[in-house]
């Protein structure tokens, strides 16, 4: 086993890398990734590597990237394109959910949509307006997209390549506060499915499902409740749609009590489809209802109070208390 330590941009530069060694028909096009590297640098290096054919500069216009991209998947090509910030995917929206969503439907399987739609999203790095969007729970409902939402290096190095294998249109959703931060990556073995949830904690008490950036606010979290005498485990989704539910149900029935934590607001979000399913599946073993601690409904907040938006180890550990307090 080969492991190395990198930061999840790093990860997401070397799976893309791995993924453009492995099949030519791989390609990347997004606003300013190649001569640039992309925003986030997430692209850096790959252009010079494997040319402007296959790295390729787009316009600012997110319709036409994607619309592009739907002609290439059309033709037995693989393309990953990168929306630059999370608030910019809505002019594309009618090509993602009226084409992309589609398309493999509409042709009774004659054509594929191995198209990779990279989203980084939530906030947490002091952006201005439409630069720390949620809008995950957009594609959750759009039949015909998958979403999945990368944590950790490992993770976001392994699942970017396998949503570039994969035959459906993914939504592939990057937290972009996590991007500096390192972890431990084996560049030898996938640690589980693209669709599979993980335990990154155990725990007897209380379940706190999480994704994307919220996993590692949902870990503080138990660590401080760990000191209160709670025993906290933490699932991280990793994938939105499909959820996989067998884990979440397994720890409900053993804990008896639920807190989903995310970054969107909680009206009609993932979190509320979340805590529907395990009420739905886990009726009997509940103790207490389940709880969100989410983004208030509120648009997106200047920077200066964005702390105040997001979920915190504080938030999560007061829904953990209302679990465990009701009577």
């Amino acid at each position: 086993m080969t492991t190395t330590t990198m930061t999840m941009a790093k990860a997401l530069n070397e799976g893309l890398r791995r993924a453009m060694e492995k099949d030519r028909r791989v390609l990347l096009m997004g606003e300013d990734i190649g001569k640039l590297g992309g925003v986030f640098r997430i692209t850096d290096g790959l252009q010079k590597d494997f040319g402007e054919d296959r790295v390729i500069d787009a316009p600012l216009a997110e319709s036409a990237i994607v619309g592009t991209a739907v002609g290439l998947a059309v033709r037995g090509y693989r393309t990953v394109v990168e929306i630059q910030f999370d608030g910019f995917v809505y002019p594309a929206f009618d090509q993602i959910v009226s084409q992309v969503a589609k398309l493999h439907k509409r042709t009774d399987g004659v054509y594929t949509m191995g198209l990779v739609i990279r989203l980084p999203f939530q906030g947490g790095i002091g952006a201005i307006e439409h630069h720390s969007e949620s809008p995950e729970a957009y594609f959750v409902h759009t039949a015909g997209l998958r979403v999945v939402a990368c944590s950790t290096p490992n993770d976001a190095y392994w699942m970017i390549q396998q949503s570039i294998e994969h035959d459906d249109p993914v939504i592939f959703c990057e937290p972009k506060s996590r991007y500096w931060e390192k972890g431990e990556v084996d560049l030898d073995n996938p640690p589980r499915g693209l669709f599979d949830a993980e335990v990154r904690r155990e725990g007897s008490d209380v379940t706190v499902v999480a994704y994307g950036s919220m996993v590692k606010t949902a870990l503080r979290a138990a660590e401080a409740a760990a000191g209160e005498g709670v025993s906290v485990e933490v699932i991280d989704a990793r994938s939105l749609s499909p959820l996989d539910l067998d884990p979440m149900i397994a720890s409900v029935e053993k804990t008896g009590r639920l807190v989903v934590v995310q970054e969107a607001t909680k009206s009609a979000s993932v979190g509320s489809e979340i805590v529907a399913e395990l009420t739905e599946r886990c009726f009997y073993s509940l103790r207490a209802p389940g709880v969100r601690v989410s983004g208030y409904h509120v648009p997106y907040p200047p920077s200066r109070i964005e702390d105040a938006f997001r979920p915190s180890v504080d938030r999560v550990l007061d829904g953990i208390d209302r679990v465990m307090g009701y009577a």
